[in-house]
Parts: structure tokens; sequence; C-alpha cells
């Protein structure tokens, strides 16, 4: 006996908690703060939906939805105006995001 089976789980957005919340990590466009659900679907239909857990960022421009701890702020933060970044650091101690040759150039969270 075969049996074929065509089905996978995906994460749908379900309601938008805040526009424009930040940047996407894949594309640079702006993301939005939104709740998901994980989505059973078999044979392409939905079958059974549950929560998310945590509210993560969605990407309208490359549909990607993505950990809300791993976004690039819109707005340049102002506890960090004055800091400077450490010529050592080839990432950015507060964002994650790689620097360029020259790490003492204001960065996009700074």
């Amino acid at each position: 006996m075969f049996f074929f089976f065509v089905g996978g789980v995906e994460q749908e957005v379900s309601k938008v908690i805040k526009a424009g919340a930040g940047r996407c990590i894949n594309c640079g466009s702006v993301a939005d703060l939104v709740e998901y659900e994980k989505v059973l679907k078999m044979f392409f239909f939905p079958v059974w939906w549950w929560p998310g857990k945590d509210p993560t960022m969605y990407c309208k421009n490359c549909l990607l939805i993505f950990s809300s701890f791993a976004y690039i702020p819109t707005q340049p933060n102002p506890i960090y105006k004055d800091w400077v970044i450490e010529p050592v650091f080839n990432f950015c101690p507060f964002c994650s995001l790689a620097l360029n040759s020259d790490p003492t150039l204001l960065h996009a969270c700074l």
C-alpha cells in the first residue's frame, strides 16, 4: 500500500501590535511587531491553529517572520547617543550587526 501525504506547519500573522516597529534583518525595509499563529496544513488546507509563544517581527516586503530580539530599530536610541564603539569590536555590542571598517563611526542603533 502506498500513501502520499502533503502537509506542513507554517507561521501566519494574526494581529499587528505595532506598525513600523523596526527594520527587517533580511531586506532592511520597515517591519511590524505582530502576534502570529502556527498553522498545520494538510494538502494545502489549514487544519489546526495554535498561537505562537512571543510577539515577532514581520516584513511585508519579503514576507519574513523573525524574532523580535533580532530586529534593527528604526529610530536611534537616545540612551546610547554619547557612547563610542571601541575599535576592537567587529560587531555592534547593542544590535549585533557587523560594523564597517571604521567602528568609531555612528551605527544605526546609536
